[in-house]
């Protein structure tokens, strides 16, 4: 259901660490992390110490996490490769990583029954660690702090899950669960992706006095934070929130705000520009929409007046100039008026949709997380008033727009 910019949102939720800390894993070489790991083969791993499993185990999953944004078959690949030395190693901490981020592959392509069963048994490898599972490198078991972090990655990526599916009251007590823990130990860049996500997963499901509340949570908690990043998304969310309740005044000086944080992050922060001046032109659009109405109203309020005295001036005339009518405006589908106007980047994914493709491909090529891509097919429906895509592509054909 979530657009995640990603948001941040739903996606940076799921892969980020509770403790709220960056990591960009693209920063590994992983060309020469496969070349060491390739060296290894069954036999060898038959033979290995347990401290060479804990080095080979670490490997697979740092190709894992590098493969993760830029390559998801390999990231499931090794995944699984780190989950067969950890699964026989009763090493459930690593083992329940692995399952996460196989769960996160089928997340990504909307396989999500898949997706449930992986988290599940990521579960089942917590529940472990709490009732005092320990491996080679843990011999004393692990610490709340330990537990608490892969917990509250989990509750947030299941949270992100039944989001996706329209399963808002099991997204929001999984989302309180992680939120609980983040608060329990200060983890306030968390709680701000937390908050954020949540406004953003009310705004697309229309309910605004339960948007507002939570972006002013995500704001502060960013400025606990001191994340200029988390600052900006959360104006970002308020400057969402207020355009599509037609508050363009009100939007456009939040989304300025962020717009001061993303213009000066270029190359970090490009898809979140790109989302920011895009919310900034529909609020333009509705402003001057406004305005056009308005002056038609005034003109057509004073073009009434000037018929009013003219039909009281000719008076003698009043019961034929009552008698008179303007034609009916042009009716029927394929009106001018019918045609909804559609920026860039909807045109772009109408025609995806169009060729069958899933919000996840239309994803990868537009280079927009799964959950951007279905809040815009969602304004398509709206603007279409289509109850589903199968609708929406055939009045996009009759309207002439494919």
């Amino acid at each position: 259901m979530k657009r995640p910019a990603i948001f941040i949102a739903a996606l940076l939720l799921a892969v980020l660490p509770a403790s709220g800390k960056y990591n960009d894993y693209r920063g590994h070489n992983v060309d020469s992390l496969e070349r060491v790991v390739a060296k290894w083969t069954p036999e060898r791993v038959a033979r290995a110490s347990q401290a060479e499993l804990v080095e080979l185990n670490n490997n697979y999953r740092n190709l894992m996490l590098g493969y993760s944004q830029i390559n998801r078959v390999k990231s499931d690949f090794y995944a699984r490769k780190a989950l067969e030395i950890s699964i026989s190693q009763g090493w459930y901490f690593a083992s329940q990583d692995a399952y996460r981020y196989i769960g996160l592959h089928f997340y990504a392509t909307e396989q999500y029954d898949s997706a449930r069963f992986y988290y599940g048994k990521a579960l089942e490898c917590v529940s472990q660690i709490e009732a005092g599972a320990t491996s080679f490198t843990n011999p004393d078991g692990y610490t709340e702090r330990e537990i608490d972090d892969a917990k509250s990655a989990l509750y947030g990526t299941i949270g992100n899950l039944y989001n996706m599916q329209d399963s808002l009251d099991q997204a929001m007590e999984y989302y309180a669960k992680a939120g609980e823990i983040f608060e329990k130990w200060g983890w306030n860049e968390s709680n701000s992706i937390l908050w954020y996500n949540i406004g953003e997963t009310w705004v697309d499901a229309g309910v605004a006095k339960k948007a507002e509340p939570a972006y002013k949570k995500a704001l502060e908690f960013a400025l606990a934070a001191g994340d200029s990043l988390m600052i900006a998304q959360a104006y970002k969310g308020f400057g969402n929130l207020y355009q599509s309740q037609g508050r363009t005044v009100k939007a456009l000086r939040y989304l300025k705000k962020a717009d001061s944080y993303f213009k000066n992050h270029k190359q970090e922060e490009i898809v979140f520009r790109e989302e920011t001046m895009d919310y900034s032109a529909q609020a333009l659009r509705q402003q001057r929409t406004r305005l056009i109405i308005g002056l038609a109203v005034v003109l057509a309020l004073l073009v009434a007046g000037a018929v009013v005295t003219l039909a009281k001036r000719r008076s003698g005339k009043a019961k034929a100039a009552e008698g008179v009518s303007t034609p009916d405006s042009p009716t029927g589908p394929g009106r001018l008026a019918d045609i909804p106007k559609l920026n860039d980047r909807e045109t772009a994914i109408l025609k995806l949709l169009a060729k069958g493709h899933t919000n996840g491909e239309i994803a990868e090529q537009i280079f927009l997380s799964p959950e951007t891509v279905k809040w815009y097919r969602r304004n398509l429906l709206l603007k279409f008033d289509a109850a589903n895509s199968a609708e929406l592509i055939f009045r996009a054909k009759e309207l002439g727009l494919l």
